[in-house]
């Protein structure tokens, strides 16, 4: 297990970062959806299998990036630990020590939240 130590909240405080054996390639990004707390409406809880896949995500690993027309390398736009919005069915799902990842392009990033 790795922890990543965040200055931005005060105090400081220490997060999990899951240690994943996985690097993507090119531009593609590794992302682990980010659960929403489990809501009960009218005293009724929504089965997972009802609920809808979350779009916002944290970006666990970065690839090596896309080459431009010279072959030079184009810096991605989000770093490790950004919390994103990524389109609802872009990507791919792998599974990871029983974790679920994304692996998606970074054209399939919507925005960075936050």
């Amino acid at each position: 297990m790795r922890w990543r130590f965040v200055e931005k909240p005060n105090p400081p405080i220490l997060i999990h970062m899951p240690k994943v054996k996985i690097k993507p390639i090119g531009d593609r990004v590794l992302v682990k959806h980010i659960e929403e707390k489990e809501q009960i409406r009218g005293g009724i809880i929504i089965p997972d299998s009802a609920k809808e896949k979350p779009q916002e995500a944290e970006v666990i690993a970065l690839g090596t990036g896309k080459k431009d027309e010279k072959g030079n390398s184009v810096p991605f736009e989000v770093k490790v630990g950004d919390k994103v919005l990524i389109s609802k069915y872009g990507g791919t799902e792998v599974k990871i020590e029983n974790e679920k990842f994304t692996l998606v392009r970074e054209d399939d990033i919507l925005g960075v939240v936050g």
